[in-house]
């Protein structure tokens, strides 16, 4: 089971198109295009009924002390967290893939509606939900994709991975309003075989942003 992009390959740096944040020279960040990178998947098992789609950056802060603070930086050595940018459920394998820009192709302040999508897909919400919860201007339920925006002090590039779970079910067990933590949970009995791509991305100019 295999995994691919023709945005980036394994372990190559996420073009700016397809991230939430991008630098500023003046303000540190501004918003990005914010559109999914496209992805294509083969060689399923044969029983496969539905799929999963998961995207995290297991390289966030766990804590916020330093977080985007002038002359501070994050430290390499802080322990990171996961944090969620995109949960899709009930994907039909026969789909075969996602179009670039296909669920997501720029921001929308307080959040992409939900969780009905495209093709009878459904999408949880991710992080940035509690990340805006006391913005006024942002604030709401963040469901579908939206792309990379680490701090800009840190002092590691993020990893951004992007796993696909092959189900022998076609509907995945979570309704309503789900995370993915609640997805990874429900889905655990019922994967057959998983595939990942990661890529990278840095808002930390030292970090060689592209």
């Amino acid at each position: 089971m295999y995994l691919t992009s023709h945005a980036f390959r394994e372990g190559e740096a996420i073009p700016v198109e397809y991230c939430f944040g991008q630098i500023d020279p003046t303000q540190h960040v501004t918003l990005a295009p914010n559109r999914n990178p496209d992805l294509a998947w083969h060689d399923l098992p044969a029983d496969t009924r539905s799929l999963v789609l998961i995207c995290h950056d297991p390289d966030v802060p766990s804590r916020g002390d330093d977080v985007n603070q002038e002359d501070r930086v994050v430290p390499a050595d802080l322990p990171r967290v996961d944090f969620f940018h995109w949960v899709m459920v009930d994907i039909n394998p026969n789909q075969q893939g996602i179009q670039a820009g296909q669920y997501s192709d720029g921001v929308t302040p307080r959040g992409k509606a939900g969780p009905a999508s495209f093709a009878g897909t459904r999408h949880g919400v991710n992080d940035y939900t509690a990340w805006f919860a006391g913005d006024a201007a942002m604030h709401g339920n963040y469901y579908g994709y939206d792309g990379p925006c680490p701090p800009w002090n840190d002092s590691i590039r993020h990893r951004y991975i992007f796993t696909l779970y092959a189900l022998d079910i076609e509907r995945c067990p979570v309704e309503g309003r789900f995370t993915a933590t609640q997805v990874r949970e429900a889905i655990a009995p019922h994967t057959l075989a998983q595939a990942s791509l990661t890529g990278w991305y840095t808002l930390t100019p030292a970090l060689r942003q592209v």
